[in-house]
């Protein structure tokens, strides 16, 4: 797999400004590194619309895996999905199975009332595959344009490695092995 190549992007103004300390970048170059996949860049890209497709568009014509972090989640700022679902010419849908799971969250175990900015967090588009997040509400994306595959991973730590270790290094190993 060594002729395997991938960028990281990661999403976020609070990456930008040094609020946030990037570790999931290093957790994925490491994860992709062990199966032998090249990284090929890193790229940090605040919630702005221009940049963050800037990015898509630069990585995706030098690498055949672009993993994205961050942007994911319910607050206003937080603007990735909606332009991944325009970027693969998708629509936004809602994906039961991770709306009965943030009910459950919300309603269940915190005793809170799910109000829209929850319900959101269960919309995909429909031209992904979804990577139901056991540990957190913002469920990770798989696409695939041309033979670069793309994946949108919630920008949570423990989310986010949750789901590589789960879904991302193996779907990585199967779709690169045949």
């Amino acid at each position: 797999m060594s002729s395997i190549k991938a960028s990281i992007i990661t999403i976020g103004d609070e990456l930008l400004i040094g609020q946030v300390i990037d570790t999931n970048s290093a957790y994925i170059a490491q994860a992709l590194n062990k199966i032998g996949v090249q990284i090929n860049n890193r790229i940090a890209v605040g919630d702005n619309k221009e940049s963050i497709t800037e990015a898509l568009n630069n990585t995706s014509s030098k690498s055949n895996i672009v993993i994205i972090t961050g942007g994911l989640g319910p607050t206003a700022d937080d603007i990735t999905k909606p332009l991944l679902n325009e970027f693969f010419g998708g629509k936004l849908i809602i994906h039961q199975p991770t709306l009965e799971h943030i009910t459950d969250i919300f309603v269940n175990k915190h005793k809170r009332p799910l109000i829209d900015r929850n319900i959101k967090q269960a919309e995909v588009p429909d031209v992904c595959e979804v990577l139901f997040n056991e540990n957190g509400t913002a469920p990770g994306m798989q696409f695939k344009k041309g033979e670069v595959l793309f994946f949108a991973l919630p920008g949570v730590p423990h989310e986010m490695k949750g789901l590589v270790d789960k879904y991302v290094v193996p779907k990585i190993q199967n779709f690169f092995s045949t």
